[in-house]
């Protein structure tokens, strides 16, 4: 899997994965992160969600990274906002009411674009990664994020073997060990097979949904 991949995708609109709303998730638990107002969140492989709107307009300074630029062109046309772009080698950067918008590679992010945040979301990010990815994409994510950081992650758990991904099954325990040094909790665990008839037709007979606070400080 790489960034032709996902940029094919994109352009055939297969984004099966873009909801039309925020995420119910998000609503419900984002307060339990008890972040300040103005308290800057990153959103990694953010696609053209709509939880950037609802990020920005509960208080905070939105930074949203994607590889496509095709995916934040449209995010920001769909949802008639005024943001200047510029060029900001590897990346395009989008800037203005209230967020930052950087297309390119995740893995180029380097510590200085993001130094400011103190929460990460992911909804779409971990689940769209293989396994190999994604053991470097949380590296590269503890490597870059400031020495204090909270994380609202949201998952699927299933049976690997019954459909290819992305999204991809992502196990507790591989949740857990992917982010061994850091506080680790489980907030919620939905079977929401009901909920996706296409995944039923697939042949899928599990589908799990859980959401893990997540919190990194520093050793002392």
């Amino acid at each position: 899997m790489d960034a032709h991949f996902w940029h094919e995708r994109w352009q055939r609109g297969e984004i099966g994965f873009h909801k039309s709303r925020a995420n119910p998730l998000l609503v419900r638990w984002w307060p339990q992160l008890g972040l300040p107002s103005g308290s800057a969140v990153c959103v990694p492989l953010c696609g053209k969600s709509l939880d950037l709107l609802w990020l920005r307009d509960h208080g905070h300074s939105v930074t949203g990274i994607e590889l496509s630029r095709s995916a934040l062109d449209d995010f920001v046309q769909e949802n008639q906002l005024a943001l200047h772009w510029r060029r900001e080698e590897p990346f395009d950067v989008a800037e203005g009411q209230g967020m930052q918008l950087f297309a390119g590679d995740f893995f180029a992010v380097q510590p200085e674009h993001i130094e400011r945040v103190a929460a990460v979301y992911d909804r779409a990010a971990l689940i769209a990664l293989p396994p190999d990815m994604r053991a470097r994409y949380v590296t590269h994510m503890l490597t870059i994020l400031p020495a204090n950081w909270q994380m609202l992650l949201v998952t699927l758990d299933y049976p690997q073997a019954e459909r290819p991904g992305p999204p991809f099954s992502v196990p507790d325990a591989e949740v857990r060990a992917l982010f061994a040094g850091c506080d680790v909790t489980q907030l919620d665990d939905q079977d929401v097979l009901a909920d996706h008839a296409l995944f039923r037709q697939q042949g899928m007979t599990q589908l799990r949904e859980r959401v893990y606070h997540i919190i990194r400080t520093p050793v002392a």
